[in-house]
């Protein structure tokens, strides 16, 4: 099989992973994984699994050069013979779509977030993500969201939750010396007793770094004990976010107990170097990768209280569970797994580790994608 995924961007985030573990399976599974994105630092990652490239500028909202795409598109579809073309993103997904109905080209979309729609025109621009032959919904959680705002694609629907890379997240495959370079390069005493938690993700706004903050805000004011909190993410760009929460580190005194690392190409050792994780995300994640990432790794997951981290966490088993935004509750949960022993937090990861292993194998969501595309192609 050939197959054509299309992605504005190759950089980080959970679509752009999953577009390459679904490469590499199709590459495994003797196909051809054509991607077509402007490209990013996972390229050449996507050039190792045997992954081809096609750069075109996948991520422009720009109605002509949009328009262009099209034709850019039929001509990889028709050249190379694609079977199928798979979307990730809505702005691309357009130019997909109409490419696909010139050339008779099967046609699927991932569902990978809520796109939030506030206005008629909104929503229809959000439907090219439920127009797939086969729409996959990478959470439960957006499955029912699709059948809320799509009824009409009830029927195509596939929920195939994002998955893990159970042996890139395995503590026992984790050297030290990976873990050490990350410390010190992150200014971090090898011989620290504080605890520390890691908060991964993009620096923006609706994954709740700036909550984090004003948490750890209230537990200083307290005189409560902090724990060493890293921020590993890539603002991309947004500097007036970045300036924000350095002016919540000044304001409470933070400097000593945060840093804020940038993008992290390490997140294993990342994980490693961690005690427990928090991922209050303001706005519902579709799924929560770096919650599941965290549990395979065996850490406790301190998660925001809706969409898809409700499938990952669970509460008092596995983490902890709090209402989104509000970051006197959030202390509260930091407080308590900083209260545990290392014995119980130990317990926690690995029920979070079992469960991760049981539910969100990255091997699980490239044997049912590529399920999904030979049930189309036959």
């Amino acid at each position: 099989m050939i197959i054509l995924q299309v992605i504005p961007q190759l950089e980080a985030g959970g679509a752009e992973r999953t577009t390459l573990e679904v490469a590499a399976a199709i590459v495994a599974a003797g196909g051809r994984a054509l991607v077509a994105s402007e490209g990013g630092r996972l390229e050449r990652e996507l050039a190792e699994l045997g992954g081809e490239l096609h750069r075109l500028p996948m991520s422009t909202k720009n109605p002509w050069q949009a328009w262009k795409n099209v034709a850019s598109l039929a001509k990889i579809i028709r050249s190379e013979n694609v079977d199928l073309v798979h979307a990730r993103s809505r702005a691309p997904a357009w130019s997909a779509k109409w490419a696909c109905d010139r050339t008779s080209c099967h046609w699927v979309t991932t569902y990978h977030g809520t796109y939030n729609a506030r206005s008629s025109l909104k929503r229809f621009y959000n439907s090219i993500m439920a127009s797939g032959e086969r729409v996959i919904a990478n959470s439960k959680f957006i499955g029912t969201h699709i059948e809320t705002h799509h009824p009409a694609a009830r029927n195509r629907i596939t929920v195939i939750p994002r998955g893990v890379d159970l042996d890139a997240f395995d503590p026992k495959n984790i050297d030290n010396s990976r873990v050490t370079r990350l410390a010190q390069s992150w200014q971090i005493e090898a011989e620290t007793q504080r605890l520390i938690a890691l908060f991964p993700g993009r620096l923006t706004a609706w994954k709740g770094q700036r909550e984090a903050l004003h948490a750890l805000g209230r537990m200083k004011q307290s005189q409560n004990p902090l724990p060493l909190t890293i921020f590993a993410g890539d603002a991309q760009g947004r500097t007036a976010y970045i300036d924000e929460m350095d002016a919540l580190i000044e304001q409470y005194d933070l400097k000593q107990d945060v840093r804020v690392v940038g993008h992290c190409s390490d997140m294993p050792a990342a994980y490693a170097l961690a005690d427990f994780v928090m991922t209050p995300s303001v706005e519902p994640e579709a799924f929560g990768r770096t919650a599941a990432e965290a549990g395979a790794m065996g850490l406790p997951v301190i998660a925001a209280d809706h969409g898809g981290a409700r499938e990952v966490v669970v509460v008092g088993k596995t983490g902890w569970r709090v209402v989104p935004g509000e970051s006197n509750l959030l202390a509260e949960a930091i407080n308590e797994a900083m209260s545990l022993s290392a014995e119980q937090r130990d317990l926690m990861g690995e029920l979070a580790a079992k469960r991760t292993r049981e539910l969100f194998s990255a091997q699980a969501l490239q044997a049912a994608t590529l399920r999904v595309y030979k049930e189309i192609l036959d």
